[in-house]
């Protein structure tokens, strides 16, 4: 009996290196799990070099500009390293550069009329009229934010 031996793969060299979008995002602590990446990015939350990602075997290079809503927060972070483990925060930090516009000066520009309803401490939830004014306000804030 012969065994075949298995080749190495040729796109595993040193100049074409790359990494799951997933495992990068999870690496970076931008999401807790992979899963939570993979659903993100499932969504259509996630972006690379402007063009929107729906698998979580879509690979990452150097260089690249990550595009994410995590949290109802927009990301932009440019790819610096790959990571090989998920470790602590401050390691996490060094896989990328933060390159995310300053979105307050925007929103200083928005009409009166788009200011976010206002409870009053202790008085309990929200009626269903207030929910639904709430609910309209962050609709309008994402639409917005998915444009840059």
């Amino acid at each position: 009996m012969t065994s075949k031996a298995k080749t190495p793969i040729a796109s595993d060299t040193a100049t074409d290196q790359s990494q799951r979008i997933d495992k990068w995002l999870w690496f970076t602590r931008l999401t807790k799990t992979r899963s939570q990446a993979s659903r993100m990015i499932s969504d259509g939350k996630v972006r690379i070099n402007k063009a929107r990602v729906q698998k979580p075997a879509s690979l990452v290079r150097i260089g690249d500009v990550v595009t994410a809503m995590i949290n109802r927060n927009l990301r932009v972070l440019e790819v610096r390293e790959l990571g090989d483990r998920r470790g602590p925060a401050s390691e996490a930090k060094l896989l990328y550069n933060d390159i995310t516009p300053d979105i307050p000066a925007k929103s200083k520009r928005r009409s009166a009329a788009m200011k976010s309803p206002t409870r009053e401490p202790g008085s309990g939830r929200p009626t269903k009229r207030e929910r639904r004014k709430l609910d309209r306000f962050r609709d309008k804030y994402e639409t917005d934010l998915e444009g840059l």
